[in-house]
């Protein structure tokens, strides 16, 4: 049954707006900095920075540099930052080994920042397109992603990033059974406390492109993602994907991406009640900041209103590569 409000003039809405302690105190929906992942990209050298042209204000970034903004995070409040690295061609193979290399720049970032900022945590993709000469997110045979001989990869790939102290385990590779294989391997190794966020509904979006730049993957894609990633059209599709992976033993449900897929967040968190995160992708930042640097747009403005809207729609938390703007605009309002 719904509930009956009073009419004109007895309620007046306005009331409740009328002043910033009241809109505050009656606000539905709450933006923390500890609702932010902070997504960085990872490049080998020492004191480096590389500002990648299709994510204007994002830069590639060498270890030791990664390290200061994982300081810079917890100074803010930011609970967790995801690192994707920027592999050197010369090391990328069709059987993607340099994923397992327990020195590859992730790993090597890993242990760095869990040395310095021990409280940080650290997520990690779970997926072979940075280290696959074919740009895909699985090992390739004669134009045909290959399920099970992709898993036995990412098993390997996802015990070497636990070995290196990841927290979150990211399997964003949408391959049938990863999840269940990666959660064997981790229990079975003593990593039982290693969470898994699954990107369990991830589509195949145009949004992705200048991420692919970013992690030097654009040039090496073959063909597209479409016999893996889902159909932008399918929303059922997205809760038996997340149901699966549940099942499987994930702890968290991600949606990518987000602003086009709020509809897709909140029917996740509503069917299954699991922390629900959402990736505001690099093709979504690149929109923003490029109609905030145009002078479109208010900048500030603009990207907290936009964070609301994933927390509005039912996530528990957003990875953004506005992460430290909006952590800072928080902590002065």
């Amino acid at each position: 049954m719904q509930p009956r409000f009073a009419p004109f003039p007895a309620a007046r809405p306005r009331r409740l707006r009328q002043a910033p302690w009241v809109r505050d105190l009656v606000r539905e929906t709450v933006l923390t900095p500890a609702d932010l992942i902070w997504p960085m990209f990872v490049i080998d050298g020492v004191n480096g920075e590389e500002p990648i042209p299709s994510m204007p204000g994002v830069s590639r970034l060498t270890v030791d540099r990664i390290v200061e903004q994982a300081r810079r995070a917890a100074d803010l409040g930011i609970p967790c930052v995801a690192l994707f690295p920027y592999t050197d061609p010369a090391k990328k193979t069709p059987g993607a080994e340099e994923a397992w290399n327990p020195d590859n720049l992730v790993n090597t970032a890993t242990r760095a920042i869990k040395q310095a900022v021990p409280n940080m945590g650290v997520l990690l993709d779970v997926a072979l397109d940075p280290y696959n000469s074919d740009g895909h997110d699985g090992i390739v045979r004669d134009g045909v992603i290959l399920n099970d001989e992709t898993l036995a990869a990412l098993e390997k790939q996802a015990i070497a990033q636990a070995e290196a102290g990841c927290d979150i385990q990211g399997p964003s590779d949408m391959m049938d059974g990863r999840v269940g294989v990666i959660r064997a391997a981790m229990e079975a190794r003593g990593f039982q406390d290693v969470m898994i966020m699954s990107y369990a509904v991830k589509y195949a979006s145009a949004y992705y492109g200048p991420f692919r730049d970013a992690v030097g993957a654009s040039g090496a894609l073959k063909g597209d993602k479409k016999t893996y990633q889902m159909d932008p059209a399918n929303t059922d599709e997205a809760l038996r994907e997340a149901a699966m992976d549940l099942e499987e033993g994930a702890d968290m449900i991600m949606v990518k991406p987000g602003m086009p897929y709020l509809d897709v967040c909140r029917r996740v968190k509503d069917a299954f009640g699991a922390p629900t995160y959402a990736y505001q992708v690099s093709g979504e930042y690149a929109m923003i900041e490029g109609a905030i640097r145009a002078g479109w747009l208010d900048g500030d403005k603009v990207v907290l209103e936009t964070l609301m809207a994933f927390k509005r729609a039912g996530c528990d938390g957003i990875l953004t590569y506005h992460a430290a703007r909006a952590a800072e605009l928080l902590a002065i309002k």
